[in-house]
């Protein structure tokens, strides 16, 4: 394997708005899950997800100690998440990110695995710089066919890569501003300003569907419609 990893890092070059441009293909999922781990599956969603450690989150963390913040009941720092191979895999995860190749790998293995065609980033954990969130576009790219929800607190660092990086996102990238609070308001103001979609967590009045169907999404895909500017999640 030394020799594949020092051959496939030889065939990365730089581009002015990305450092990592993918010129190189894994031939196994073991080669990349190597590198990136293993992609986790959340009974719910129609497929795959990506997942890395809720205490690693930058603004979820601060929200955290805030009551009636929508952070302070992470589902994601209880349940099956704090079984401790699910923590170990979620870490390996995390610590993969800096990783040369993950860009690369990551694009092998969704493409590899994803059948339904829907993908969904973080379904425990956030971003964590404006690179974390270029690798994810650069992937939406590679991978045309597939969408991919992204939702996230992290609003100055989608701030930064509409300033600094790209007016737009890919079409086949659903980026929505999650709320703070709950029962607080979406931000709206900044989701408009940026041209993304937001979501929010109330105790009533919510209208994903999932809580009326066993917890499911089933045929539902609004998270991954850039259409439906607006989602409401039953506080869990």
């Amino acid at each position: 394997m030394g020799k594949f990893f020092k051959k496939t890092i030889d065939n990365f070059s730089c581009s002015d708005n990305f450092a990592l441009v993918m010129t190189t293909t894994f031939t196994t999922t073991k080669q990349a899950e190597q590198i990136v781990h293993t992609l986790s599956a959340p009974s719910k969603m129609p497929g795959h997800a990506y997942s890395i450690p809720a205490f690693r989150c930058k603004v979820g963390s601060l929200l955290r100690k805030i009551k009636g913040s929508i952070c302070s009941k992470c589902y994601a720092l209880k349940g099956r998440y704090v079984f401790q191979n699910v923590i170990d895999a979620m870490e390996k995860r995390f610590q993969s990110l800096t990783h040369p190749l993950w860009v690369d790998a990551m694009t092998f293995l969704i493409n590899k695995k994803e059948k339904s065609g829907f993908f969904r980033w973080h379904d425990s954990g956030d971003l964590q710089d404006l690179d974390h969130l270029q690798k994810i576009v650069q992937i939406a790219k590679n991978l045309p066919h597939i969408k991919f929800w992204l939702p996230t607190r992290e609003y100055g660092i989608v701030s930064d890569y509409v300033e600094k990086i790209a007016k737009e996102f890919p079409e086949n990238l659903c980026v929505r501003l999650s709320a703070y609070m709950i029962d607080g308001k979406t931000p709206d103001s900044v989701a408009q300003r940026l041209g993304v979609q937001v979501s929010g967590v109330t105790k009533e009045g919510f209208n994903c569907p999932a809580p009326k169907q066993g917890n499911s999404c089933q045929d539902c895909r609004a998270c991954w419609d850039r259409s439906v500017y607006c989602i409401n999640y039953k506080q869990h």
